[in-house]
């Protein structure tokens, strides 16, 4: 861990290293876009970045090992106007208010991801950590899928906590576990 170091980008520069965000995709997902399922192809998870991107508040965070790219992770904070969006497909509310976004409540911690050879080494962790060192929300919220083991295990070491099950609006996605985490600076 000592050689890694990450680099943040905004949406524009974000997207200036697209290459890059396929290629750590690519390498990092390899089962799932081997199993062809549409919602995991290549195609449609760039379709969804370029999306992502589009709009306002995108925070990405890369993470370097000997000036390679290694991993990353993204997210935004979740405003009114997205906030309804991610919300959708929600299958029931947690509490009244849960899903009133402003802007300032909820990020949205939408990827994470490692390539292949560096997993176990603490990279996403890191990855996580720093991208979330920066928020300045009351919490953050990301959804996984009840089979990914090893990423809910390592989410719920993390602090994290399910809350409700939820299946996005975008084509052929699955049905996802709803995980929230207080965030210190928010508070």
């Amino acid at each position: 861990m000592a050689d890694v170091t990450f680099r943040r980008y905004e949406a524009a520069s974000a997207r200036e290293i697209r290459a890059t965000v396929e290629g750590i995709y690519r390498d990092s997902y390899t089962k799932a876009i081997a199993s062809g399922h549409p919602f995991d192809s290549v195609e449609t998870f760039m379709h969804r970045f370029d999306a992502y991107t589009a709009g306002g508040g995108f925070d990405m965070v890369v993470a370097y090992l000997d000036g390679e790219p290694v991993g990353q992770t993204w997210g935004w904070p979740l405003t009114e106007q997205k906030g309804a969006k991610w919300w959708e497909g929600l299958s029931a509310e947690p509490e009244a208010g849960f899903t009133r976004e402003d802007g300032q409540r909820t990020f949205a911690l939408s990827e994470i991801m490692v390539c292949q050879g560096y997993t176990g080494q603490g990279i996403a962790h890191a990855l996580h950590d720093e991208l979330l060192s920066k928020r300045t929300e009351q919490r953050a919220t990301l959804l996984v899928q009840p089979d990914n083991t090893t990423a809910y295990h390592a989410y719920l070491h993390w602090g994290w906590h399910k809350v409700a099950q939820l299946r996005p609006g975008w084509p052929d996605a699955p049905i996802f576990d709803v995980l929230i985490l207080p965030l210190a600076a928010g508070h």
